[in-house]
């Protein structure tokens, strides 16, 4: 995301993190804008609908500010419902398409987004 924006998302998270009763870490490549939310759980609670519905919500804040999913480490299980909304249709399409061209047994990290 962009630099300027990172007080914007901080404050956001924050209270993101407030209304949800969820407690959210956020460590930060400041530097760079990339910041890593981390929702932080009881041990043993599961991912109910509360937890996702906060995910997308520090997700989707994410994209509202200019930002990006991920940065560094792609996308797999936990953010590829958000996946469309960044990259939109089309985009979408061309990489599932991209990945069948190199992966035509799928056998290339299953069950991930891409």
């Amino acid at each position: 995301m962009p630099r300027s924006r990172l007080p914007e998302a901080v404050a956001a998270i924050t209270a993101i993190a407030r209304r949800s009763g969820i407690r959210i870490a956020t460590m930060a490549h400041a530097g760079d804008g990339n910041l890593h939310p981390i929702l932080v759980l009881e041990p043993g609670r599961a991912l109910d609908e509360h937890v996702w519905a906060t995910a997308g919500e520090v997700f989707t804040t994410a994209l509202r500010l200019g930002g990006t999913l991920t940065g560094e480490h792609g996308v797999g299980l936990l953010k590829r419902r958000w996946l469309a909304a960044e990259l939109g249709a089309d985009v979408l399409a061309l990489q599932r398409d991209l990945k069948a061209v190199f992966d035509p047994a799928r056998v290339l990290n299953p069950g991930k987004a891409l």
